[in-house]
Formats: C-alpha cells, sequence, structure tokens
C-alpha cells in the first residue's frame, strides 16, 4: 500500500500566528485548582489561562509597566 505525501502549507507570519508553550513540574494542586476553575466557568484550562493572562497584562498596562506597541 502506498500514501501519497503532501506538502505542509506555509503559514503566513503575523500577529495572529500561534505557538505552543509546554509547562513541566507544575504542582499537582495547581493542575487540579486550574482544571476546577475552568470547569465551574465552563471554559478549558487554555482559556482560563488566557484569560488570567490577558487581564495581568491589563493590570499591568495601567500602571504605565508594559512597553507601548508600535
Amino acid at each position: 500500500m502506498t500514501f501519497a505525501t503532501v506538502p505542509a502549507m506555509a503559514k503566513p507570519k503575523g500577529q495572529d500566528e500561534t505557538g505552543v508553550w509546554n509547562f513541566r513540574e507544575v504542582p499537582r494542586d495547581v493542575i487540579v485548582k486550574a482544571k476546577i476553575e475552568a470547569a465551574l466557568g465552563n471554559k478549558s484550562v487554555k482559556a482560563l489561562l488566557m484569560e488570567l493572562v490577558e487581564q495581568h497584562w491589563q493590570e499591568l498596562d495601567k500602571k504605565g509597566l508594559l512597553p507601548k506597541g508600535k
């Protein structure tokens, strides 16, 4: 049996480009609490973490601690 290969399409570079984060050695209780909070909010752990990061950045921006974008 032979399989045809299709070359991967190049993704355009831009601000909407995504990346991957892998975290190691996260304490088990932190993982459990994140899963519980996400479930209570009816969202994924990824969505919960992105929401928390965005809120933190907004607080830093209000304090003038983040560099201004171009």
